[in-house]
């Protein structure tokens, strides 16, 4: 019995460890009926407020809440598009002799293809490149030209 594998048909809980869960509710026999331990009326008394997690989420006791406090400026533009961003040492990735395009590049698997993609001039890059519709910063572009590649808008 000492060398007994531990399988589902012999475990069980720690003795003392394991409690019957309390059923609230449940008649004035069972010790927590009616109220259900919770008194007469308040706030712990109702459904949503107190017990394991608090009351309200960002209740703060009455006082001014924190999101009512702080001054509220700017403007969030709905139309903004923001670019992936793709790293000139990233092209390394694509063979030699590749046309460099938002379809190339997703192939490649640097970007998602779901935003505009901006090729910006982080590291170095030695193959010569044919860059074709792609956003670009100024310092990208001169990157790719002393290397020997071309930029086509």
């Amino acid at each position: 019995m000492a060398n007994e594998k531990i399988g589902l048909h012999n475990l069980s809980p720690a003795p003392g460890s394991h409690r019957n869960r309390k059923r609230l509710g449940r008649g004035p026999g069972s010790g927590t009926g009616k109220t259900s331990g919770k008194g007469h009326k308040g706030s712990k008394a109702r459904a949503g407020h107190h017990g394991p997690g608090g009351g309200k989420p960002h209740f703060e006791g009455g006082q001014m809440p924190l999101t009512r406090r702080i001054p509220k400026r700017g403007f969030t533009n709905p139309f903004r598009e923001e670019a992936e961003i793709v790293r000139l040492d990233a092209l390394g990735r694509l063979p030699a002799g590749t046309e460099v395009t938002p379809a190339s590049l997703q192939e490649a698997g640097l970007v998602h293809g779901s935003r505009p993609v901006k090729l910006l001039a982080n590291g170095e890059i030695a193959t010569a490149v044919t860059v074709r519709g792609i956003k670009m910063s100024a310092t990208a572009r001169q990157k790719i030209e002393a290397a020997g590649g071309r930029v086509e808008e």
